[in-house]
């Protein structure tokens, strides 16, 4: 059971959560690949593929390697696309794709740590067109995701600008705890897969969340808590403390930052700038 309040007297804290199977029950970069079809920005046979490759994850077969090729994958499938239209996009499916598959644990995990006192960062591998509504969505604090490379014309060039997987979450995480006055050794990390490894040894309270067998055998081995999450629920219906925007409010928002990604595969890091207590 988490601790009701933090002690303000201490350095500050925050939880941080991997987003794909520990918060949400899907892969959010593949969500949306029927939308975009909708939308014109991919065919029928890239849909396709998007969903083969969302079996492969939600069955936790998707090993490094499979992971570095769909990355490789969606990097060129989004060339040429208008960031501004992806944007557009994912703010108006957000509700119908995303607010179904969040799971009711992590909400009220996320409800518990923001009762005591502590930041909520999401951490994801995907790109900010998606975490950034989702953390939106769910009263994150700040974001870390991809970030992709964007030309002059407004179009995603298919280059990835910086990654965030494996090794470099940490990275993100420790130059967070220095610019917000974090200290990780009383900080929390949730993730379902051993990529997320240097996440959470960087971290006071690593947690595994619906871990695959390889992350399972680490938690296993370290004595780090276990947590099986299974019940998706709407937020408006479990928690009256989640209040989701209206949709011209997620318009708004998915528009604010800086150019950034496509499909899940574009890095960001949101920082609100607060005072340290």
């Amino acid at each position: 059971m988490l601790r009701s309040v933090e002690n303000h007297s201490l350095p500050r804290t925050a939880a941080f959560f991997d987003l794909d199977k520990t918060v949400i029950a899907k892969s959010s970069t593949l969500t949306f690949s029927k939308s975009f079809y909708q939308g014109g920005l991919i065919n029928r046979r890239a849909v396709l593929r998007t969903a083969f490759a969302q079996f492969v994850f939600l069955a936790g077969g998707a090993d490094h390697d499979q992971m570095e090729r769909m990355r490789e994958y969606l990097s060129a499938l989004c060339r040429g696309w208008n960031v501004r239209q992806v944007k557009e996009i994912v703010a108006e499916t957000l509700h119908d794709l995303i607010d179904p598959i969040i799971y009711d644990e992590a909400a009220s995990l996320i409800e518990e740590h923001h009762t005591a006192g502590r930041d909520v960062v999401i951490v994801s591998t995907s790109g900010a067109e998606v975490v950034e509504p989702i953390g939106e969505l769910l009263g994150a604090d700040r974001v870390v995701a991809t970030r992709m490379v964007v030309g002059e014309d407004g179009c995603f060039t298919g280059e990835v600008e910086y990654y965030a997987y494996g090794p470099t979450k940490a990275e993100a995480i420790r130059e967070l705890a220095e610019s917000e006055g974090y200290d990780l050794s009383r900080c929390y990390a949730y993730s379902d897969s051993v990529t997320d490894l240097p996440m959470l040894e960087s971290v006071g309270h690593p947690h595994a969340v619906n871990p695959d067998r390889a992350l399972r055998r680490e938690a296993v081995g370290r004595a780090w808590p276990v947590l099986d999450f299974h019940r998706p629920v709407r937020l408006k219906q479990r928690l009256p403390a989640f209040s989701v925007p209206p949709r011209p409010a997620l318009v708004a928002a998915a528009a604010i930052g800086a150019a950034a990604a496509t499909a899940g595969l574009v890095w960001y890091t949101t920082r609100r700038r607060n005072s340290v207590v």
